[in-house]
Parts: structure tokens; sequence; C-alpha cells
């Protein structure tokens, strides 16, 4: 009766192994968010986060998790922080310029979003704007450094208008000149 026992065991664990498997496997995506800032300073930033995946259909706790990471301005600890963020298999990490360039040293397969303000091929973290490159891309708000190449695409694209000195000068509010 043992020997019965054990092989009815024996086979009701093989069975149910590949559900479990596949239980795990239907958890909920991880999005990684790592920053160089501090927490305190920087809720506005998260809430804006949340409430873009809210409007592209991405609910924390629902259909998808968030995990905080916050270097609290001591860039010394964004390399542990990359590495524990990855023990975890985030579907996608996203962070700015500096953080971007801990996680590129610690992964090559998870794509990795950066929001900046700086050039970003300047900086080392892509090759170019129109291709960055490997698990990399994002975007960039501001830029002086592009400047020029807006200029150039803006001739381009409507090489009717000519550049003017004066075309970014204003008045001073209450001078008299007129």
């Amino acid at each position: 009766m043992r020997r019965r026992e054990f092989i009815r065991l024996f086979c009701s664990t093989v069975v149910a192994w590949p559900l479990a498997a596949r239980a795990q496997k239907s958890a909920v995506p991880v999005i990684g968010f790592l920053r160089s800032s501090t927490a305190a300073g920087s809720e506005h930033l998260a809430a804006a986060f949340e409430q873009g995946l809210k409007d592209a259909g991405f609910v924390e706790g629902q259909n998808v998790a968030i995990d905080y990471r916050w270097g609290d301005d001591q860039s010394d600890r964004l390399s542990g922080l990359a590495a524990d963020l990855i023990r975890r298999q985030p579907a996608v990490i996203v962070g700015n310029i500096l953080t971007t360039r801990a996680v590129m040293a610690t992964t090559t397969t998870i794509p990795i979003v950066f929001v900046g303000g700086t050039d970003p091929v300047r900086e080392g973290i892509v090759a170019n704007l129109n291709h960055p490159g490997g698990n990399v891309t994002g975007v960039v708000f501001t830029a002086s450094d592009l400047v020029a190449k807006r200029l150039g695409l803006c001739t381009t694209w409507f090489p009717s208008l000519s550049p003017s000195p004066r075309c970014c000068i204003r008045p001073r509010l209450g001078s008299n000149s007129k």
C-alpha cells in the first residue's frame, strides 16, 4: 500500500508542478523606477509616472507592480540599487541619466528608459538620437546642445523661412520703445 501512495503522491506532484510554474509566470509585470534624488523631493515625479501608466491602462496593484528605488542624492549608492532592482527581474527600468549609467553597467537585456535634460549622446548613454542602440531609449525634455539641430530641421522643413536676428528679441515690459 505504501508503494501506491508514493506513486500517487509523485504523480500528483509532477502534474501540479507545471501548473505552479505557469501561475508564477502570470504574475503582474514589474516596472523598476530608479532615481538618483530623494523620495521626499520627488513625489510629483512618482505621481506623474503612475498617472501616465494609468492613462495607458496600467494600474499599480492591479495589472502592474512598480518597484521604487531612491539614491537619496548619493551617486555611490546607485550601482547597488540597480543590482538590487535587477534581481527582481523587472520588465523595464525607468530612470534619469545618472541612474541609467548604473543600470547599463549591470544589465544589457532589461529595457531601460531614461528621462533627461542633457544630451544623451554626449553623456554616453546612446549611440545617436535616431538609433539609440542596445537596450536603452529615452526622452530628452530640454537640451541646449540640440538647439542648433532643431533650428537646422526647421530650415529644412520650412525653407521659405529665413533666420532673423530679431526673431527671438522681445520688448521688455514697461519699456517706452515702439
